[in-house]
């Protein structure tokens, strides 16, 4: 029979049944409030993962600074077992935990491990997100302005431009730097 035992967050001595039973969860926050929300789950001792990259700003005053800026702005990531997400939502300005309906959706440890590599590396920058059967418009080439569906084929991002009147289309191939989605 399972024993609940009430362990503070920031023990190391955990019992090993809640230690496996933690998972990465996107916790969406009011505008602007990532780094609070950080700070305050920090306090509170959930382990958490706020992705930041690096930009520099330049005011009206002609000054220059550089400004840390989520990568994913209005999300952060917790480390919690399902049992403690109360924990999180009673932070202030957190507004949920990502899910399906009322479940939160687990991430893949392999996912923040690609974001922590590229941001450790600085290879990583904000994108408007693409998906696969989107469409997209492409933003500099020679087929700058032209708009499309988005599929990969061998590896590779192509958008299939259609020509409407003779009912024709090509596919382009293209890097993801140069696409946005269209609205």
């Amino acid at each position: 029979m399972l024993e609940m035992v009430q362990v503070p967050i920031g023990s190391s001595s955990l019992p090993a049944t809640l230690e496996q039973a933690r998972r990465w969860y996107a916790v969406y926050t009011a505008s602007n409030r990532e780094k609070r929300v950080e700070q305050h789950l920090r306090t509170k001792g959930v382990e958490v993962f706020l992705p930041l990259y690096t930009v520099t700003k330049r005011w009206k005053n002609r000054t220059r600074a550089k400004v840390d800026l989520p990568l994913f702005p209005g999300y952060l990531f917790v480390r919690i077992a399902v049992t403690e997400r109360v924990r999180v939502l009673e932070v202030p300005n957190v507004v949920s935990i990502v899910g399906k309906g009322r479940e939160p959706m687990p991430l893949s440890d392999l996912e923040l491990d690609v974001v922590r590599t590229g941001l450790r590396l600085g290879q990583v920058d904000p994108h408007p997100y693409l998906k696969v059967g989107n469409r997209a418009r492409i933003r500099t080439g020679p087929f700058a302005g032209m708009e499309g569906i988005v599929l990969r084929k061998a590896g590779q991002l192509r958008v299939v431009i259609s020509i409407d009147c003779i009912m024709r289309s090509m596919a382009v191939h293209v890097n993801a730097e140069e696409l946005e989605p269209c609205s």
